[in-house]
């Protein structure tokens, strides 16, 4: 199976970089964020039409997350059960015997402002689910954009960036406590290339500089870690016109 996140950074702009993106790599599920439309703008059509399948919670203008597969999602939830969220960011569904939990995790804006304090809250909303969801659900594997740099080594400048948004001890913390529910970062099982990114901001020339954080992830429940056969990041389409701001993180597991 091919499992895949990706921020879009609005799909009404990058819908056809997404249908190209999947025929060519044709992923069993692919769950993207910052679609940026409300229910009734979503392009359900035009996937249906090339032969995918997709659950998705919108909203104006900003956030939205979506669930792509090649059989039907079942037992779709959206957002955070009990977490009173006006904010459309989570997109959870069964695919082929695996439960799928697609996260727009929040942005936070900055360690001082009431965003940041939302997003801890959100964080551990959503840990307090996903202890349950792993329960009901133990083959399941959470990916998204997480706005989080866990570890040094995920930031180009981690001394420019020390304490910043995506870097703060709350926020690799909240991580840490993920991982402690007993999901590991597909990303990091394998020896991978220094200085691999999945953001890169669209000023400074960063991407051609190559100066991005790692912050979008797969992580892996316990009974699925053994079949995991690669993950890794594509960064061609970070390449085409008008690109998002994110690359596809994808992953491998073995039948």
């Amino acid at each position: 199976m091919k499992l895949a996140t990706w921020n879009v950074n609005s799909l009404a702009v990058r819908l056809p970089q997404v249908l190209d993106w999947l025929s060519a790599q044709q992923p069993d599920a692919l769950v993207l964020q910052e679609t940026k439309l409300t229910d009734d703008k979503f392009p359900a059509a035009a996937l249906v039409e090339a032969g995918w399948q997709v659950v998705w919670h919108g909203q104006k203008t900003y956030n939205g997350v979506a669930l792509i597969s090649r059989v039907q999602a079942t037992e779709v939830v959206r957002n955070i059960p009990g977490f009173d969220d006006p904010q459309a960011r989570v997109i959870a569904g069964s695919v082929a015997g695996l439960r799928v939990v697609g996260g727009y995790f929040p942005n936070g804006q900055a360690p001082d402002s009431d965003k940041f304090v939302y997003k801890l809250g959100w964080l551990q909303a959503l840990q307090d689910w996903l202890r349950q969801e792993l329960l009901q659900h133990p083959r399941l594997v959470l990916m998204g954009d997480f706005n989080i740099a866990p570890e040094d080594r995920d930031v180009f400048d981690p001394i420019a960036w020390a304490g910043q948004i995506h870097c703060t001890p709350q926020e690799r913390g909240h991580f840490q406590a993920l991982l402690g529910l007993g999901l590991s970062d597909a990303f990091r099982i394998f020896e991978q290339p220094p200085k691999s990114w999945s953001w890169w901001d669209y000023r400074n020339l960063a991407f051609r500089k190559n100066q991005g954080l790692r912050i979008d992830h797969v992580l892996v429940s316990q009974p699925l870690l053994a079949g995991v056969t690669a993950c890794g990041i594509d960064k061609l389409p970070r390449k085409n016109e008008r690109p998002s701001d994110h690359a596809p993180v994808w992953l491998t597991l073995a039948d």
